[in-house]
């Protein structure tokens, strides 16, 4: 598994993209993003677009686990993003901690080149309210649990992927 985070627009899915793509098709787009208007119908459209034919489309914007762990084996898989994913648990009002594990626990075991987009919420300010400082702080723990059991981790920034493992 190869994980990938960054900060906004630092390039990681467009990297992510490419570097599913360099393996053969098909290729399994796990998609967490919710369109709840007309800029993120946008976005989404805009990533559709770009990644063109050859791509499969799952929308787990809460099952994420459940999904990734009913792919057939050996099949490309970029999942994007967790944080988009988590923000859909937190204004479900779900026990975060509970689904950060069991997602850790399917994404413990891939059967296939894997690649997981998130972002580094960590480096800014502390935040003014207690929801957002909740969400850093369990995106925080999350990401972390994600870097200890991916393969590789690059760190995008400015369109760059350092290689942090």
């Amino acid at each position: 598994m190869t994980f990938i985070i960054g900060g906004a627009r630092s390039g990681k899915s467009a990297h992510a993209e490419k570097l599913v793509t360099a393996g053969a098709a098909p290729w399994t787009y796990i998609a967490t993003a919710e369109a709840y208007d007309d800029e993120m119908r946008q976005r989404i459209a805009l990533h559709r677009a770009r990644r063109g034919e050859g791509w499969t489309t799952v929308d787990a914007p809460l099952d994420l686990a459940g999904e990734i762990a009913a792919l057939p084996e050996g099949r490309p898989v970029l999942v994007d993003c967790l944080t988009l994913w988590l923000t859909n648990h937190m204004l479900a009002d779900h026990d975060l901690e509970s689904e950060c594990l069991r997602l850790a626990d399917v994404l413990s075991r891939p059967r296939g080149p894997w690649f997981v987009v998130s972002n580094e919420v960590g480096q800014g300010i502390v935040p003014d309210n207690a929801l957002a400082r909740r969400f850093r702080d369990v995106a925080g723990r999350l990401n972390q649990q994600v870097a200890a059991i991916a393969d590789t981790v690059l760190l995008m920034v400015a369109g760059l992927p350092l290689k942090v493992k």
